[in-house]
């Protein structure tokens, strides 16, 4: 394959005239191109495009108001690109700098395509040099595995779908038009395992949204998009003043897509609210959407004193008494017109969190009405969706080594040692990042009072819980600490060292788990619902332990690293896996504990 060339000019009228009076292929060929400036608040944006004819192109944008502020182009051309590589390579780019973060990225995310075409490998190998390049002309900072390790690259709305989740998005988009038109009110259901992408639908849906309500070129538009008919002036005019949310429960979670927003044009951080945000709120909301569900709660014991009291302020305000049995699903049932939930009724992890019952519920009425939406292709665990599966079913026990699927690649391995199983965690961030250790919450959290104090010991192995709730995955010290589910639920890992503690049990005679209360540290996991006079079982309590290390095992990309304190249960999970531990000696091995 012929080198590429890089050519670089300034973004005036003589400087394009210029550029354009030279070799034939700035005016007829197909090439990628990056806009970019600082403007006068030192906030610097970038545009990246395709086009068969550049300097035709250049002379549009520059007399596109929205445009005219850029400041440099640099154009990629190669004599054998073709218009398949460069929507790719365009593509990519996007992705890129939206993940790198030191640019705001100018483009609607309606035209990320992943075509396949002839020669795609050997192309996608040169655009990692054309990265390098641009990097080294000061357009990306970072490299493409710290990019791509970032939560700017994984929550960016600049994704390429699926095709169920395109399916998802085309049909909720075209819904909730034909309702904003006729006025009536709507609620649907994405429902999927964990790693199927259900954050990133939310997060697209809102910048697609935007794009269509503020969309003024119709040039700028990929035609092979299937959301492209959308961007039509009756639509943009039914967009034109509605009110639009993103409802995120968890805190970290909600604290990192905030950040995407604050790098996103035409979506704003202040959308991004949490359900007490909706109860409160004196205006209605056109739109929400709502992330996570499962994790909405129920008239329980709030985080705080300060939440309690608003929990049932909201109430009187809302329903004109403080019913109990009110939940903050409908408070956002109450305060929008139509909604969109995000979904998986086996990640509840708290007594707090909405019954199943009444996810299930809202599931049914979404069937129903048409607007249910699954998603099963797996995005996160390159296991694939048989993982998630075999994961769930190992933890009801109904597992055995002859039904384990092939996992390929996946680097699926346990421990009998947590010290060796710390060492591979280190050695796979150094290789890849974002290797981590994760645990059930089955140690006090002394650390959190007492700064000197470890948490977790076991093995001669000293180690302490996340020393901060928001954004821990990113923090420094994070490789050296343990993750909870509070910290890791909704976020991506390469590879996830899970620790099960005697919080869960097994019992080898019975075939069945059954819980340890007092080794299960969590107070509000397991604290009994006086509102509502609910006193959960053994049984109740079960499954939301089993739903924690559900999600904990199923954070890492590339594998899952295990450890677990009860001997039966080990001897129960080596046999399901096929493979004693990750050294290949036995289970049994005598352990050091305490704590």
């Amino acid at each position: 394959m012929t080198p590429f060339e890089l050519e670089q000019f300034h973004f005036t009228a003589p400087a394009i005239s210029s550029w354009a009076s030279g070799d034939e292929r700035r005016r007829n060929w197909p090439v990628v191109y990056v806009l970019n400036c600082a403007d006068s608040q030192g906030a610097a944006t970038v545009y990246v495009g395709e086009t068969v004819n550049a300097a035709s192109r250049m002379r549009q944008h520059l007399a596109n108001p929205a445009k005219s502020g850029f400041e440099s182009v640099r154009v990629v051309i190669d004599e054998t690109f073709n218009k398949s590589v460069c929507l790719d390579l365009e593509s990519h780019l996007i992705r890129w700098l939206a993940g790198d973060g030191q640019f705001r990225v100018m483009n609607g995310n309606e035209g990320i395509i992943d075509a396949r075409y002839y020669g795609r490998d050997l192309y996608r190998e040169s655009f990692r040099d054309i990265f390098e390049q641009l990097r080294s002309a000061g357009i990306f900072q970072r490299s493409i595995p710290e990019i791509e390790n970032s939560d700017l690259f994984k929550l960016s709305p600049f994704k390429v779908l699926t095709p169920e989740q395109a399916i998802a998005v085309e049909d909720i988009v075209e819904g909730l038009l034909e309702d904003l038109r006729t006025g009536a009110q709507s609620a649907s259901v994405i429902e999927g395992y964990p790693g199927t992408g259900k954050t990133i639908v939310a997060i697209f849906l809102m910048k697609l949204l935007a794009d269509i309500r503020d969309f003024e070129d119709a040039d700028e538009i990929e035609p092979d998009s299937i959301f492209a008919e959308f961007f039509v002036p009756e639509n943009r005019a039914l967009l034109a003043d509605i009110r639009i949310g993103l409802v995120v429960p968890q805190q970290s979670l909600r604290e990192s897509i905030k950040r995407v927003f604050k790098k996103t044009p035409k979506v704003n951080a202040s959308q991004i609210i949490t359900p007490f945000d909706v109860g409160v709120s004196d205006q209605y909301w056109d739109v929400l959407i709502v992330d996570e569900t499962h994790r909405l709660n129920q008239r329980a014991n709030q985080s705080s004193a300060v939440n309690n009291t608003r929990f049932s302020a909201i109430n009187e305000k809302l329903f004109g008494a403080d019913d109990h049995s009110k939940t903050q699903l409908d408070w956002i049932r109450a305060q929008s017109a139509h909604q969109i939930y995000l979904l998986d009724a086996e990640q509840t992890v708290r007594p707090a969190d909405l019954p199943q019952k009444v996810l299930r519920s809202l599931v049914d009425e979404a069937h129903s009405a048409h607007r249910r939406y699954p998603l099963s292709t797996q995005m996160r665990v390159r296991a694939g969706t048989n993982y998630v599966k075999f994961v769930r079913a190992l933890l009801r026990g109904e597992t055995n080594q002859s039904s384990r699927p092939d996992f390929g690649d996946y680097d699926l391995r346990m421990f009998d040692d947590l010290a060796a199983m710390q060492h591979e965690i280190l050695d796979r961030n150094a290789e890849h990042g974002l290797a981590r250790l994760v645990a059930g919450y089955a140690w006090t959290w002394k650390s959190k009072r007492d700064k000197s104090a470890f948490d977790i010991e076991l093995d001669g192995v000293s180690l302490r819980w996340n020393s901060q709730e928001k954004d821990w995955i990113s923090s420094p010290a994070s490789i050296h600490e343990v993750g909870s589910i509070h910290t890791v639920q909704g976020y991506d890992l390469n590879y996830a060292g899970v620790i099960i503690g005697d919080d869960l049990r097994y019992d080898a005679e019975s075939r069945s788990f059954y819980i340890d209360r007092a080794s299960y540290r969590d107070a509000r996991g397991k604290q009994n619902n006086k509102q509502r006079g609910i006193v959960y079982s053994d049984e109740e309590l079960l499954e939301f332990i089993r739903n924690i290390y559900g999600v904990l095992l199923t954070r890492g990309m590339r594998g899952t690293y295990m450890y677990v304190c009860d001997p039966s249960l080990r001897e129960y999970i080596a046999d399901a896996l096929g493979s004693p531990t990750g050294e290949a000696s036995p289970v049994t091995k005598p352990r050091r504990r305490t704590g």
